[in-house]
């Protein structure tokens, strides 16, 4: 199929919650990819982050080659050897005690919402369940995660969202953080706010 082909058939069939670049992409090598063309590009999204170690490594070739020849999935009804020594090595070499797998930013932050007030309200009580994000923030696609989100324009045909989350400015929060922290269940925030000209957070929020 050419580009053109490609594309016609992607805004038919496939349902528009992206603006796509007008580009069919076909293979990759490291940091580069190649459309339909043949055209090269480098690839400096990296997949939004899932292939920071570039396309085709070859020993992430052979390490999905022989787990899909050893078994291909299961679900966490049972246990997995795989992902128990993922588990470990993450433990072992970070901050956690624990690890929770999921499949994107948008469902490790419902994970985080859900646990945050989970605990909160066992501890402090039921009134103590609100969510501090802030303003300009992004924190997924799901609706929990875009009611986190601190962006009214992302909101609009989604709402109502849900209730219990509030936005703040970069600013007030680090005036007032202690104050936010007290009486609030989770304080969310985006280490990298790159949908705003690549904005880091600076240590003492």
């Amino acid at each position: 199929m050419d580009a053109k082909s490609i594309i016609k058939d992607s805004s038919k069939y496939l349902i528009n919650n992206y603006s796509r670049f007008p580009i069919a992409l076909v293979r990759g090598e490291g940091c580069k990819v190649w459309d339909v063309d043949e055209k090269e590009y480098i690839d400096f999204a990296s997949g939004l982050g899932t292939t920071n170690l570039g396309h085709c490594h070859p020993k992430i070739i052979k390490a999905v080659r022989d787990q899909v020849e050893t078994l291909i999935h299961v679900s966490n009804f049972y246990h997995i050897v795989p992902q128990v020594e993922m588990a470990v090595l993450l433990v072992k070499n970070s901050f956690a005690d624990r690890v929770f797998f999921c499949n994107s930013g948008a469902e490790a932050n419902e994970a985080a919402i859900k646990l945050a007030r989970k605990y909160s309200i066992d501890k402090y009580g039921d009134q103590r369940y609100e969510v501090i994000s802030t303003k300009g923030s992004f924190h997924g696609r799901t609706i929990a995660s875009l009611s986190a989100t601190g962006q009214e324009k992302l909101w609009r045909g989604f709402e109502p969202l849900l209730i219990g989350f509030q936005y703040v400015p970069l600013i007030t929060l680090r005036r007032q953080r202690r104050q936010y922290l007290i009486r609030h269940a989770l304080l969310l925030l985006n280490r990298f706010r790159e949908k705003e000209g690549s904005i880091f957070l600076q240590k003492d929020i």
